[in-house]
Parts: structure tokens; sequence; C-alpha cells
């Protein structure tokens, strides 16, 4: 695999392969935008992607989306937070 694939085609790759519910920062402005939500805080804009039909990403709850960037969503350990 290429360590060019990134951001919204990462995400079709991942669907392709058969992923379901990919966790993704979600945006019909652009990647970058896509990305400030977590800088934001805005969670809302944190959905489950399920599939790529006709350009746009669809998410879990209906709503579709032009770019979707994959995030992790992770438990952190007292030694990420400084404990």
């Amino acid at each position: 695999m290429s360590a060019k694939l990134v951001g919204s085609s990462l995400t079709r790759i991942m669907l392709e392969r058969g992923d379901k519910h990919i966790w993704c920062a979600v945006s019909n402005d652009s990647e970058g935008h896509a990305m400030t939500v977590i800088d934001k805080f805005d969670y809302s804009l944190l959905v489950y992607i399920t599939s790529f039909h006709d350009g746009e990403f669809l998410c879990k709850d209906g709503g579709s989306w032009r770019f979707a960037i994959p995030v992790r969503k992770i438990e952190l350990t007292p030694k990420e937070v400084g404990l």
C-alpha cells in the first residue's frame, strides 16, 4: 500500500476492502476543513461513514459528505495525560 493514501482517498480504499462504520471527520468544503473539527472540538462533524456512492460519503445517520478523513477514537492512558 502506498504511503500517499491519506484523507478521503484512504477512506474510499478502506470501504472498498470491506471496512464498515469508519470513524471520520467530515466536511463538504475541503479535507483541511474536515480536520479543523477536531481542533475546534466540533464533535458533531465526527461520524461513522458506511459507504461511498456518486462521489459522496454516506454516514450511518443518512447524511452525505464530499470529504471524509478517517480518525482514531481511543481511550487515553494515564501516561498520555501526564499521570
